[in-house]
């Protein structure tokens, strides 16, 4: 799976943000090959700066589904909104997206048998 992560900094201030922020939704929420989304809103930086404040980010099954979503008119318009509601102060990263559920990462985080069998 590929992702867009989209990083945006402190909405508060970027005038008219929260204006255009609905229809952006609406415009990529009909991007060809669009499989899920997620907004996530920064609450605390534990280490490094912080240059951001929101983290969007959409999925697709792979680098050619997202590359023709971006190139569609859906995400040609959706690049115009981004851009006049963030004044191009904005972050944009593609990125090889991997997940495992909980269970099977447990299934490999067992205790090691010592060498001499206990």
């Amino acid at each position: 799976m590929y992702k867009l992560v989209i990083l945006i900094p402190d909405p508060e201030t970027l005038p008219d943000f929260f204006d255009h922020w609905p229809g952006f939704l609406h415009q990529v929420e009909r991007l060809p090959g669009l499989r899920r989304e997620a907004t996530s809103h920064v609450q605390h930086v534990l280490f490094g700066s912080r240059d951001f404040q929101m983290i969007h980010e959409l999925f697709f099954d792979n680098l050619d589904a997202l590359q023709a979503a971006l190139a569609s008119e859906e995400g040609k318009r959706s690049a115009q909104i981004l851009h006049q509601m963030t004044r191009g102060k904005v972050t944009l990263m593609v990125a090889d997206h991997k997940e495992d559920e909980l269970a099977n990462i447990q299934r490999f985080n067992q205790p090691e048998e010592s060498v001499d069998g206990q």
